[in-house]
């Protein structure tokens, strides 16, 4: 006979607590006070985030008491006023990730010192006031993500050192900045001044002028293994910019346009995409949204490519096949072809990239037989669909019946990181 529940020692249930979702912790925390206890223990709420909106006014004590007693090292924090802002920093002082959704209350260097622990910073529009000395501790900054931010005429002009300072930086977002224009230069500075940085996001408004002739790479090659471009334009960066970079395992490049409004705009099709895919040997994680053809790049993949991204329009079978023939070990693949649609070619995939372990695609327009050939892919572990059809219900019970259940299709993205930049969702979003 099982022992009734208030005999099960507490480390039975915080062990079981471990497989609920948060939602479903709520609801268990709400059952008794036994459980609200067992509920807030700290092991049950590793790396989850709390956002806060102080909408109806200031907290409780308990409320924080609460907070604590779950060690919550994440905000997000919705509020502009400097007097929510100071009970932040009096309740949660060992905070190590914060988010301000409407920019921070005060100059860097302040916001700074309330949270001495803090080694991911994100702000989200509003002001943010910058200045290129003073700060406390820069170098306990790992992560710096700026979206939607407007400066003060000096820090338009001094904002890459500015950022500079932050030397320990290994991740890196810039988007939206406000700034008529940034230099080339201001990436050069990044990539010089940031000697730990990895990962480097930048939306560009405007093309990067530089000044005539080749590039220099001074001492070390940069050690950044991740570049993301967002909203580029025509040629925004110079042809020879992965030079810089030449060990740069993962490319994003998320175009402000699709081929189509290129031709349309008079832009010539043969971009620098090509050139700079020739340059990077290491390279393992490719995305390409809109943009040029496939056809003017897809030779030029390199073949140390294991987890590809293509949203571009029009896609071939010989677009697919040319891609095939130079990534013969892809794991992963994320393949929309908007606003146009892969029909008959689902059924290629497999025959195409037998190796595949996780697939995105959509399944609209895609005949049924066709979805199902998909079952052929015998390491497939994960397979999303991106839209949401009437019939997937049903599709999806063939489809687990012919794989012998061993995977779920999924219609749902994961849960995105509440402290990651929202532009790059935004962007599939608009597909």
């Amino acid at each position: 006979m099982a022992p009734p529940p208030s005999q099960i020692p507490c480390e039975v249930w915080t062990h079981v607590f471990g497989y609920l979702s948060v939602e479903d912790k709520f609801n268990v925390r709400a059952c008794c006070k036994r459980f609200k206890k067992l509920v807030d223990h700290w092991s049950l709420w590793r790396g989850w985030t709390v956002v806060l909106s102080f909408k109806n006014g200031a907290y409780n004590g308990r409320f924080w008491t609460t907070l604590r007693r779950r060690k919550v090292s994440g905000v997000v924090m919705k509020s502009a006023k400097a007097k929510d802002w100071s009970h932040l920093a009096q309740n949660l002082p060992a905070l190590t990730a914060l988010t301000a959704e409407r920019g921070s209350p005060g100059p860097l260097k302040d916001f700074l010192k309330d949270f001495p622990q803090l080694r991911r910073l994100a702000v989200r529009g509003g002001a943010l006031l910058f200045h290129t000395s003073s700060v406390p501790r820069p170098e306990r900054l790992t992560h710096l993500s700026i979206c939607s931010g407007t400066f003060s005429a000096p820090a338009k002009y001094l904002l890459a050192f500015a950022l500079a300072q932050f030397t320990s930086l290994t991740s890196l977002v810039c988007h939206d900045l406000g700034v008529s224009g940034v230099p080339f230069w201001m990436m050069q500075t990044f990539l010089s001044c940031l000697p730990e940085l990895k990962h480097l996001s930048l939306s560009m408004n405007l093309p990067l002028r530089r000044p005539g002739g080749v590039l220099p790479v001074c001492g070390t090659p940069p050690g950044l293994s991740s570049l993301e471009l967002i909203n580029y334009s025509h040629n925004s960066l110079p042809e020879e910019t992965m030079r810089l970079i030449p060990r740069l395992k993962r490319l994003a490049v998320f175009y402000k346009q699709s081929h189509e409004e290129m031709q349309d705009g008079g832009l010539p099709a043969a971009l620098h995409l090509k050139t700079w895919l020739s340059d990077l040997p290491r390279l393992s994680h490719l995305v390409a949204v809109r943009g040029p053809p496939l056809q003017t790049y897809a030779t030029s993949i390199p073949a140390t490519v294991t987890s590809l991204t293509l949203c571009v329009s029009r896609l071939s079978s010989q677009d697919m096949a040319a891609v095939a023939a130079r990534v013969p070990r892809l794991l992963r693949l994320h393949i929309d072809p908007w606003p146009s649609h892969l029909g008959a070619r689902t059924a290629e995939i497999p025959h195409l990239f037998p190796k595949l372990k996780m697939l995105k695609l959509r399944c609209e327009h895609v005949a049924e037989n066709d979805f199902l050939h998909l079952h052929r892919l015998q390491d497939l572990e994960h397979l999303e669909v991106l839209d949401n059809q009437e019939r997937l219900p049903d599709l999806a019970v063939k489809f687990r019946a012919l794989t012998q259940r061993r995977l779920q299709v999924v219609t749902r993205p994961g849960q995105r990181d509440a402290l990651s930049c929202s532009c790059v969702s935004q962007v599939y979003g608009m597909m």
